[in-house]
């Protein structure tokens, strides 16, 4: 009698034993890594979980998720991104260029999906815009930049002289201060250069346009977007207008963007790296570009920067900073 009361108890801690295994198998894991943290690269990791959410890979459940941050430092990347290879995940999502050309130089074998990476071709991500048929793909930001300096003489009419604060030694600034050196003398403008090779560095940078500039314009620039109030502060102080390429810096105090909202980036990134959780190879799977792009305005950026707008202008916006 009492051996047989046992039995049961017995099976059931059997069956858990063998259900262990299969709930563990069933669990996957995903490493994401930033360069930095600032407003537009977080919205797009809160993008990228919210796509794995909402195709059933909960956090503690169902996902094993990580993140960690550089804080600006590419050493720093070099290092999460050696660590998070050890950890072997399904999928490692590399969230802007210096973090992305990290973990690509750590690994040829786990899928690697990156996000907000301007042009993947040029930091040697993938050979070119189609399936690499490595262990990488992943979702770009590129802008075009003649409609971006269509915004700039939408915003500043008698703009000549359009301002660039940016890091050199980032790849993805790099190549848009290569393009507009081509494009703005066929808009009747010349670029003037402004080099931060650190984020400490951008607030003198922005000063050293004050005279030689008419607009400054930003792009994703990492080190530029982490420091964006120093910009802001130059601006206002010197009457010099600033554009840029994401909405999050006009809600900082920019004037105007026409650019990608960057947690939809997030979630386009997310629905990519389920398609890979499911099976896919990252290989197969061709790099993509956001399409939807959004009229973002701050009005009282504008008056303290010196522009006034139009109400046109204005209302033509898909999203308005009050």
């Amino acid at each position: 009698m009492k051996q047989s009361s046992w039995a049961p108890l017995g099976a059931i801690a059997l069956a858990l034993a063998a259900a262990a295994p299969l709930a563990q198998a069933q669990q996957k894991s995903v490493a994401v890594t930033a360069i930095v943290e600032h407003p537009a690269l977080d919205a797009i990791r809160d993008g990228v979980k919210a796509s794995l959410a909402a195709a059933g890979y909960e956090e503690g459940k169902t996902l094993k998720w990580q993140y960690q941050s550089a804080q600006g430092n590419t050493g720093t990347a070099a290092q999460i991104a050696r660590k998070f290879v050890g950890d072997q995940p399904d999928a490692i999502v590399a969230i802007a260029t210096p973090s992305a050309q990290a973990v690509v130089a750590a690994t040829r074998t786990v899928p690697v999906i990156f996000s907000a990476v301007t042009d993947p071709v040029a930091a040697k991500l993938v050979k070119d815009w189609e399936p690499s048929k490595t262990n990488v793909t992943g979702v770009s930001d590129l802008l075009a930049l003649d409609k971006q300096m269509e915004l700039v003489k939408q915003v500043v009419p008698n703009a000549k002289r359009v301002g660039v604060v940016y890091n050199p030694g980032e790849a993805n600034s790099a190549v848009v201060v290569k393009e507009l050196k081509a494009l703005l003398p066929k808009m009747g403008m010349t670029l003037v250069e402004a080099a931060a090779p650190r984020s400490v560095d951008v607030g003198s940078a922005a000063r050293s346009l004050i005279g030689k500039a008419d607009v400054i314009y930003t792009s994703t620039d990492n080190n530029v977007v982490s420091a964006y109030e120093s910009l802001v502060k130059v601006g206002q102080e010197a009457k010099l207008p600033l554009i840029a390429a994401d909405a999050d810096s006009v809600k900082r105090g920019a004037i105007a963007s026409f650019g990608i909202n960057y947690r939809d980036l997030g979630e386009q990134t997310g629905r990519m790296v389920v398609r890979v959780l499911k099976g896919e190879k990252p290989g197969d799977i061709k790099p993509e570009i956001s399409t939807k792009l959004e009229l973002t305005v701050n009005p009282g950026a504008a008056e303290k920067q010196g522009v006034k707008l139009s109400d046109a202008f204005i209302k033509s916006a898909a999203h308005i900073v009050k």
